[in-house]
């Protein structure tokens, strides 16, 4: 009958067709009806915004298809596997390339799904069938979409730092990032996968003059940490539109998506008369190809809770003196970094900063089970509404069994300074405490009183054998004031009558951790933690780094642990919405001797000369009323390190 119409009406349906289209502008979009349908064809007369005449519609075998509700796409046959243009497909369903392969599944039943295996996951038991809705409720739906990206852009607002973007630091530097696997505490750091080059995503198509969001495939060309380098398909060796964006962000999908959800996708308009069959150049594409898994923005998500939750009560290092702890209220929670108030603090501005894996934060009571100093808060500045935050949210440390060849005191050690991170000093131990716990004095610098104490557990990677910094090359601080250098450990050993603790005594264990020189990554400056930087590794030693923060001098430089919980990859504080600290401008590099140099140290050297005074105000305040010791044996229990300071992280 369609042979008998009168020619000027044909003419009139396939224009208003056109215009009726969302979907296959010079490529696909997703799940589509078959045109032949009744029901399609009704449908058809609904009318929506007119699409632009020189965009030209996909066909197939002489035979323009559109779809009113702009549903064309890919589809995979359930028989044979093959990927091709959904509309080309048999049958009202689309589930099936030919007739012949229609038949051959009704007998046989066999299930491929090519997509399916590229998702990661086995063929579905059914192909999805999309149901048909009246226009009306299409765009409803389509509103409340839009909505939720609204949302989703306010819940999840990458912070970008006004002239800084890693993506073209590292292009412009030719450098590289750590790998999201370097870091277990990050999110989707122990279920990266194989995301690597050559991954195939769909993400929005920015080159398009469509009235609505549509998207395109692209692949990954250039891994660095959360960040990738995409090209559009369809480029080949084209750059020029190539750009970056975070992986782990709301708009990215694996392949397939599109097609399951209803979304658009369409190739860039620069590209859009590259091709005559885009159904032939994707399926060549992406037969073979990998892509995220199909549940990654799942597992983004659940990586993104935090069990730590504002008004949680716990105990902190007391930032202005080294030897106790005080009882601090959560007040937020950025990307695991807790925003910690002090709980005297009564207008909430004595704040300090730390991640919630940070060996600087226990629970309540646990001063007073190893016998630490601890600082009593006022009863009346409790609030009713705080809680006691569970103790199994806080990390953990390794078992010891403290027998008859354990540390003792007087031995003497190497350790960083918590007061000068960039320093690895002659140290003693000045106490055993109960649960391995250490409390070390840096030689040369302490306090009559033990008031500058600081505390490490005997597992910590932040201490070391006698020896360890001249075997690894490593410059080692002397006590201050010892004028027989070059320092010798034998000589020091025999002045002062000591003896070195064993080397089996210490923490041997060196992950596989990934890093290597010259890596880039986001970091925390430690003598100021609420400060999330752009830095570098510059030396590997063991599980031992040396960061650099780009910008700044290399005295600034701090050493840290490789599994410390503040460090981060490249792309975490756009992720979490925390602040980055670009590096520092280069016109300061330039006059080092002035300008940066006086900087430098208006960022630094406060804390540490502070540091310094507080611990020795100690002595005159040590007796403030205030001050408790919890004695359990013949151990007394001192400070962790200023948190502000403190590099040591526990495993």
């Amino acid at each position: 009958m369609e042979k008998t119409k009168d020619p000027a009406d044909r003419s009139s349906r396939s224009e208003r067709k056109r215009r009726d289209s969302f979907g296959m502008f010079d490529g696909y979009d997703s799940c589509s009806e078959d045109t032949s349908s009744s029901s399609s064809s009704d449908e058809s007369e609904e009318e929506v915004a007119p699409l632009p005449s020189s965009l030209p519609i996909i066909k197939n075998n002489g035979q323009v298809y559109t779809y009113p509700d702009g549903k064309s796409g890919m589809a995979t046959c359930e028989m044979c596997g093959m990927v091709g243009v959904r509309d080309a497909f048999y049958s009202k369903t689309k589930r099936f390339c030919s007739v012949s392969c229609s038949r051959s599944y009704s007998s046989n039943s066999k299930k491929a799904s090519i997509l399916a295996r590229l998702q990661g996951k086995p063929p579905t038991k059914k192909a999805k069938v999309l149901q048909k809705k009246p226009l009306v409720a299409k765009l409803a739906a389509y509103a409340q979409y839009k909505a939720t990206l609204k949302n989703q852009s306010v819940n999840k607002a990458p912070v970008t730092v006004e002239g800084f973007s890693w993506g073209n630091y590292i292009t412009s530097n030719n450098v590289i990032a750590a790998p999201v696997t370097c870091f277990r505490h990050a999110p989707m750091g122990n279920c990266w996968g194989d995301i690597a080059e050559g991954v195939r995503i769909e993400v929005p198509n920015t080159d398009s003059n469509l009235p609505t969001k549509v998207f395109w495939i692209s692949g990954i060309v250039k891994l660095a940490g959360y960040n990738a380098l995409l090209r559009y398909e369809g480029f080949e060796n084209d750059s020029s539109l190539d750009f970056w964006c975070n992986i782990c962000g709301p708009d990215i999908h694996p392949v397939g998506w599109c097609a399951t959800s209803g979304k658009p996708l369409v190739p860039p308009q620069s590209i859009q008369h590259k091709y005559t069959n885009w159904k032939a150049f994707l399926v060549k594409r992406l037969t073979g190809a990998k892509t995220l898994p199909p549940d990654f923005s799942q597992k983004v998500s659940e990586n993104m809770q935090y069990p730590f939750k504002p008004s949680m009560r716990v105990e902190v290092v007391d930032k202005t003196h080294l030897c106790r702890t005080r009882v601090a209220v959560v007040e937020s929670v950025i990307g695991g970094r807790l925003r910690l108030v002090y709980e005297e603090s009564e207008d909430k501005t004595d704040d300090f900063w730390c991640h919630m894996y940070s060996p600087l934060i226990h629970p309540i009571g646990w001063s007073r089970s190893i016998g630490h100093r601890f600082k009593r808060t006022d009863i009346l500045k409790k609030q009713e509404s705080n809680y006691d935050a569970p103790s199994h949210l806080f990390i953990k440390v390794k078992d010891v069994e403290q027998g008859s060849e354990w540390f003792k005191e007087g031995m003497k050690l190497e350790a960083i300074d918590p007061l000068n991170l960039s320093a690895i000093c002659v140290a003693t131990i000045r106490k055993v405490l109960a649960e391995g716990y250490l409390m070390i004095g840096i030689d040369g610098s302490e306090a009559a009183d033990g008031s500058d104490w600081f505390c490490y557990h005997a597992s910590s990677p932040s201490i070391f054998p006698v020896g360890f910094c001249e075997i690894n090359k490593i410059e080692l601080t002397p006590p201050r004031g010892y004028t027989k250098l070059p320092f010798k450990w034998f000589d020091y050993l025999r002045e002062t009558g000591s003896i070195a603790a064993p080397v089996k005594l210490f923490n041997k264990d060196v992950p596989n951790h990934g890093f290597r020189v010259g890596m880039k990554l986001e970091a925390v400056d430690l003598m100021e933690p609420r400060l999330v930087c752009v830095a570098t590794v510059t030396r590997i030693i063991h599980r031992l780094l040396r960061i650099h923060f780009d910008g700044w001098e290399d005295e600034y430089d701090q050493w840290v642990d490789c599994e410390s919980p503040d460090l981060y990859p490249v792309g975490w504080c756009q992720l979490t919405g925390y602040q980055l600290q670009p590096p520092a401008p280069q016109s300061n590099k330039d006059g080092q001797s002035n300008v940066s140099k006086q900087k430098k140290k208006s960022k630094s050297q406060p804390y540490k000369g502070h540091k310094k005074m507080t611990t020795l105000q100690l002595k005159d305040e040590m007796l403030d009323g205030d001050d408790y010791t919890f004695l359990q044996g013949a151990s007394d229990q001192e400070s962790n390190g200023s948190g502000s300071y403190y590099i040591k992280q526990e495993p």
